[in-house]
């Protein structure tokens, strides 16, 4: 079978609790700093969990250089757009477009595309409703004689989950294909799947892909903690001790083209999608299989897309998210696909959180970060290895990849897996 052609990447952008760029983030992934603190969107004492991956002192404003676009949409919708408006910068083509005459130009927005992983779990859209439903007491009929009164009339745009993808289009003028994606954890990264073979099937001759999300929110928590899940204090990914995750919030998007619409502008190439897999554990909303089986079949799908060998792989970014059987299970499908010669293993929720959505988007630019600073960070918060995951080469200390090439996973809910793997700076 021919090999389909790699697609490179000429833009990224992301922010986080960590920071609002990835040279920030990157930095503070390096000197062990963790930015996970005290909720503060809420008074959260007498909860059962206080601590999330939070950007502090948010001005939506300030990042998007737009106050009236403030009304049409929510938090998280302003960290995607943010990422975006990164990702597009780094990479030029706005710039490259606007030195095109006018048929041209036309031509080229025709041509560039949008995918947006977005949060689909949100229930902060709903609140709105919650006092009005307090005072009506039961009362319907006063519930509708008031709703006009008491909830914002931009209420349905501003829950929009496709919010992100339509605006990006709109401030950039870019009109080629699109989708729109939500689910759950592996959104971001599917994102990043789909613009990769918009590309390469010829829809189009370079995409963004951006995944957002904010689940930092009320029920959200309480939910997740319900279902056994958060932590208390950090996230102490493949520890002994770890005892779940805690949320984060922010966005990352990146800018793909084809080599040719690339090299036609002598942008700068920061990285290379190589290929990807796909699989369900099929084991129901929240089991997964502790063997791991369906997340290796996706590292062999994606090894096999790329048409690489579990030796070329470098560095090996986890999904990592310090649930105890996630854990485990993750290890053991590494440990299958790569036998005894597993690169060296990292994971970077730890820093700033579960994205969800964006978890997987933010942590694949981080990985091209650590690929072009041949680093493999250490996990900060890991003090004595799980027993259960022997074998596994992760530490608290930094390593160094043994290629240029980077492993990136991430899982979902209903057992969803996925697997992506990049080249750093290809020429």
């Amino acid at each position: 079978m021919a090999r389909a052609e790699n697609i490179v990447v000429t833009g990224a952008g992301a922010l986080c609790a960590s920071g609002k760029h990835p040279a920030e983030i990157w930095e503070a992934i390096c000197a062990g700093r963790s930015a996970l603190s005290p909720i503060r969107q809420w008074d959260t004492a007498g909860w059962p969990r206080q601590i999330a991956g939070e950007i502090q002192d948010l001005d939506p404003v300030a990042l998007l250089k737009d106050r009236k676009i403030q009304k049409l949409i929510r938090r998280s919708d302003v960290f995607g757009l943010y990422a975006a408006d990164q990702a597009i910068a780094m990479s030029g083509i706005t710039r490259y477009r606007d030195s095109l005459n006018e048929a041209a130009a036309a031509q080229y927005s025709d041509r560039t595309g949008v995918y947006v992983g977005s949060g689909g779990g949100s229930y902060q859209s709903q609140y709105d409703y919650l006092p009005l439903l307090t005072s009506s007491e039961g009362d319907l009929h006063k519930f509708g004689r008031e709703l006009g009164d008491t909830v914002n009339p931009m209420w349905l745009l501003r829950t929009l989950p496709n919010n992100v993808l339509c605006h990006v289009g709109i401030r950039h003028n870019l009109k080629g294909p699109n989708a729109c994606i939500t689910n759950h954890s592996v959104s971001g990264v599917l994102a990043i799947v789909e613009a990769m073979e918009a590309l390469r099937n010829g829809e189009a001759d370079r995409a963004l892909a951006v995944g957002h999300d904010a689940p930092i929110e009320p029920q959200m928590l309480l939910y997740f903690h319900r279902l056994g899940l958060l932590a208390r204090e950090s996230i102490r990914s493949f520890d002994a001790s770890r005892d779940g995750s805690l949320f984060g919030e922010g966005a990352a998007g990146v800018m793909l083209e084809t080599r040719a619409s690339a090299a036609a502008r002598g942008a700068a190439v920061i990285g290379e999608v190589l290929g990807s897999g796909y699989t369900s554990d099929a084991e129901g909303l929240l089991d997964i299989d502790p063997d791991g089986i369906a997340l290796s079949d996706a590292i062999q799908l994606a090894l096999d897309d790329a048409q690489l060998n579990p030796s070329d792989v470098g560095m090996i970014v986890g999904h990592a998210n310090g649930t105890p059987h996630s854990d485990v299970s993750e290890a053991s499908a590494i440990l299958r696909a790569f036998g005894a010669q597993v690169p060296p293993v990292t994971g970077f929720k730890w820093a700033f959180g579960h994205l969800i959505t964006a978890s997987g988007i933010i942590e694949a630019v981080l990985a091209l970060s650590g690929l072009a600073a041949r680093t493999v960070p250490g996990i900060a918060t890991l003090r004595s290895l799980d027993p259960a995951v022997a074998g596994l080469p992760v530490s608290a200390s930094a390593a160094t990849p043994r290629s240029d090439v980077a492993l990136v996973l991430a899982r979902g809910f209903s057992g969803t897996n996925i697997a992506l793997l990049l080249r750093a700076r290809a020429g």
